[in-house]
């Protein structure tokens, strides 16, 4: 194969590896453990906080990029909850993306 073919090949090799679907970054095996405290509440059907007074979602089936976000911005104190935010002030991105796929996954 002369240096154009070859170039070529390359060429197309990649551009058919890039247009493939990004499958999500998160490990749901990995998520379940990470997730145990978060199941004290959300797995809890008409969970209520007592005070103040606030409805605890149940998140199993829930997107995954809604989690991640979610997440991302209860670490940053963009979203405020105080429980939530200490939860995940501890989590790395890597345990944010595991937790919402395992919970994504309708868990």
């Amino acid at each position: 194969m002369n240096n154009g073919r070859l170039y070529a090949a390359l060429t197309w090799s990649l551009l058919a590896l890039a247009a493939q679907p990004v499958l999500a970054q998160g490990d749901p095996q990995l998520g379940k453990a990470k997730a145990s405290t978060c199941m004290g509440c959300h797995s809890i059907p008409g969970y209520t906080m007592p005070y103040p007074t606030y409805h605890v979602p149940k998140i199993g089936g829930q997107h995954a990029d809604y989690l991640v976000g979610a997440l991302k911005q209860y670490r940053t104190g963009e979203r405020k909850h105080g429980t939530m935010q200490a939860q995940a002030s501890n989590l790395s991105d890597q345990d944010i993306q595991d937790i919402a796929a395992y919970f994504a996954s309708g868990n």
